[in-house]
């Protein structure tokens, strides 16, 4: 007699994703008929809510991408806990490699192979040593539909309640608690804000906040660093060089 395999809840935090919580919803609906699939609202002032609720379960919880997983988790009742971003396109293919690499006691979870929704060389490069970074040094983050056996999960008290770099911090614990995998099927990522930026110094940018994490930064600060984008580097620059001419 065939064993069933293990039932996987794909939880997927929101807000203010009028523009893309529908055809995301629809899509891992269609792609993952089997699955759970659980929505969590930290509070749209927009339409997310209504059009979320066409094809999937959704929960409220406090505004924090961290609280938000830990709330949808909290709901969930699979075996497999999948957390995927709403602008991020998941190949149909990944579900069964999940399965699969979890049938190795040793694997507590994963991600999937970063690419973007454009090809561009500053973004082929994010994305060539992204997978890098994930297969060397085990660091897997959001926007590579991180999946979690749900047994690590709760035994490591689910995802840390930080303001920023949680899914950093929780593929760290996970790698102390057993092994990762990064699965060749794909997670295709939003480029929207990388472009808007610019991709290069968002580039540079990011590793400077991963940069203030690890020198133990408060995290809140980090955030608001995040929130206020590249460009203050910029202003701050061109700032000092005009106090340095006059």
């Amino acid at each position: 007699m065939p064993l069933t395999p293990p039932r996987a809840s794909i939880i997927v935090p929101v807000l203010n994703e009028e523009a893309t919580v529908h055809s995301a919803v629809s899509r891992l609906c269609r792609d993952f008929p089997d699955c759970e699939l659980i929505v969590v609202d930290g509070g749209s002032s927009d339409a997310t809510v209504e059009l979320a609720a066409l094809h999937a379960t959704v929960v409220t919880g406090e505004r924090g991408r961290a609280r938000q997983m830990n709330e949808g988790a909290r709901h969930a009742t699979g075996d497999i806990l999948w957390f995927v971003h709403a602008d991020t396109t998941v190949d149909p293919d990944a579900l069964d490699q999940i399965r699969a690499a979890l049938t190795d006691p040793a694997v507590v979870g994963g991600g999937l192979t970063l690419r973007f929704d454009r090809r561009t060389p500053g973004l082929n490069y994010l994305a060539r040593t992204s997978n890098a970074r994930a297969r060397s040094l085990h660091h897997i983050f959001g926007d590579q539909a991180m999946f979690i056996r749900r047994t690590a999960f709760d035994a490591l008290g689910g995802f840390p309640d930080l303001a920023i770099m949680e899914d950093l911090e929780m593929s760290r614990r996970l790698h102390r608690h057993g092994r990762l995998r990064l699965l060749p099927a794909t997670s295709t990522a939003s480029s929207r804000r990388l472009v808007a930026h610019g991709t290069w110094r968002m580039i540079a940018f990011m590793q400077y906040l991963k940069l203030l994490y690890f020198a133990g930064v408060d995290p809140e600060a980090i955030r608001t660093r995040y929130a206020a984008g590249p460009r203050l580097f910029g202003r701050r620059r061109a700032a000092a060089a005009r106090t340095t001419r006059t």
